[in-house]
């Protein structure tokens, strides 16, 4: 008959493994639940935006807005600047197109020219139209526009604004 005789050095040895094992993982678990926790929430948010009183903006000319944006990952905050320009085309509240004002090649803010009549890009020459068209350079693609929008009660002009 072999002998099922446990060793009290084979006892000590398997207890402080199962005991060793249980105290980790009764405190490990919470512990990496905490560290990966952040990682886990989705930081894709949308906000409405407010750009300006909408009897200011003046009709036929670009108008220039700003706003930043604070985006928690974590532990880590962020703050981003976005910009961008208001083209009314009539008093009319709904005839406008709000064109952002990131060039759509590297990045670059584009400012409005009003000798050239277009946005000009400073870092590649590139030009667009007052609709955000491309006339000349590397852009791919027309301007990013900002398509929800809406007047709040007190006349202010707001866009949705969806952090990525």
């Amino acid at each position: 008959m072999p002998d099922s005789h446990l060793s009290r050095r084979d006892f000590i040895k398997a207890t402080t493994f199962f005991v060793g094992g249980a105290i980790t993982f009764v405190l490990g678990l919470p512990a990496i639940a905490y560290l990966i926790d952040p990682a886990l929430h989705s930081t894709g948010k949308e906000t409405w935006v407010p750009i300006g009183k909408l009897d200011q903006i003046p009709v036929g000319v670009p108008f220039p807005f700003s706003f930043t944006q604070v985006q928690v990952n974590g532990w880590e905050r962020t703050s981003t600047s976005h910009g961008g320009f208001v083209v009314r085309k009539s008093d009319n509240p709904k005839d406008l197109i709000i064109l952002n004002s990131r060039c759509t090649h590297l990045g670059c803010t584009v400012n409005w020219k009003s000798e050239a009549n277009a946005f000009v890009c400073p870092c590649h020459d590139a030009k667009f139209d007052a609709n955000g068209k491309v006339l000349a350079g590397p852009p791919p693609r027309p301007l990013d526009r900002y398509t929800n929008t809406r007047v709040a009660d007190d006349g202010t002009l707001e866009i949705l604004f969806a952090e990525s």
